[in-house]
């Protein structure tokens, strides 16, 4: 799905960071984070992470900014444009997913309703 020069998906300095912490923590060798969306929650789908020990064969990987994040091949689709950040406020520190594709959400932020990227997307996102 990779197109030359293209990036799925990006990174602010506060994500990159985050992601360097969390492999540096780990408690056994990790290639970097995985990233996707499942079907669920009161909008429709969730975005997920998890611990990559290694990388799948159809993984999307991105290195942005010394990171590897790998995107699961049935969310490239959904996540196309996305940023990914990390906010810590008062209450609570966490990934947050800006996604152009992104139409909705619930009240309690835990599930968004994603339309996957046309063909044109493509071409504004490079």
């Amino acid at each position: 799905m990779a197109l030359p020069g293209f990036k799925v998906m990006t990174l602010t300095d506060a994500a990159a960071n985050r992601v360097k912490a969390i492999i540096a923590k780990a408690e056994r060798p990790l290639v970097g984070v995985r990233v996707g969306v499942k079907n669920g929650g009161c909008a429709g789908m969730s975005y997920t992470m998890e611990y990559a020990e290694s990388v799948n064969p159809l993984d999307e990987v991105l290195e942005d900014k010394g990171v590897k994040v790998l995107i699961d091949p049935k969310a490239v689709l959904f996540l196309l444009g996305t940023e990914m950040d990390f906010q810590t406020t008062k209450m609570s520190s966490q990934f947050v997913f800006n996604n152009p594709n992104q139409t909705s959400a619930c009240g309690c932020g835990e599930s968004v309703a994603i339309t996957p990227a046309t063909p044109d997307a493509l071409e504004t996102v490079q």
